[in-house]
């Protein structure tokens, strides 16, 4: 019972994460809610959405998202180029493969000092926001959001720049229990479009 509840929750919020360009979390909150569930329902866990997500865009959005999810990486690597200094990593849904063209860029900065990035911004005349999420490594750490037309889609999109020291990037390449790597520097993301 507990299980099929789980699946439940997990493909309303996969819906949501792919229709509405929503996070995991929220995502889940709002599928409980939906489904008309209590509040303290046990959520499934990212993996289990992860899946529930590849799972919707292979049924739904099988002819349109692997052209989004290309033009979203390419976009990535523009970024990641302008910001080379920082040791960009990409993340998130552009990086996994779910992506479609409401979902947002994820750029993980590893920088010797925290504001050079944000001053690089500036230089560059980029606006941006900033705000403290909460980091890989569960601490809280800067992110710089700004809004960039993605040629590929023809329209814009959200870059998240998430500020980490330079020391975290050594246990930031480590695969996880699935022996997946959460990261990839502008290399690996050349070697994704390239397989593609």
């Amino acid at each position: 019972m507990m299980d099929s509840l789980q699946s439940e929750i997990a493909a309303t919020a996969a819906r949501m994460v792919v229709e509405e360009g929503l996070e995991y979390g929220p995502a889940k909150r709002r599928a409980v809610k939906q489904l008309g569930l209590p509040q303290r329902a046990a959520l499934p866990d990212n993996d289990t959405v992860e899946e529930a997500v590849r799972e919707y865009i292979s049924v739904f959005c099988g002819d349109t998202q692997p052209a989004e999810l290309q033009a979203l990486r390419r976009h990535a690597l523009t970024w990641m180029e302008r910001l080379s200094e920082f040791r960009p990593h990409l993340t998130g849904a552009v990086w996994n493969g779910t992506a479609t063209r409401l979902s947002d860029i994820y750029l993980q900065l590893f920088c010797d000092d925290p504001k050079s990035a944000e001053i690089a911004l500036i230089d560059h005349g980029v606006d941006y926001e900033a705000r403290t999420v909460t980091g890989f490594q569960g601490t809280p750490v800067e992110a710089l959001s700004l809004s960039s037309v993605c040629p590929g889609l023809g329209e814009p999109v959200g870059v998240h720049l998430l500020i980490h020291d330079h020391d975290d990037l050594r246990g930031a390449l480590k695969p996880d229990a699935r022996r997946r790597v959460s990261r990839g520097d502008s290399s690996a993301v050349r070697a994704l479009l390239e397989a593609a």
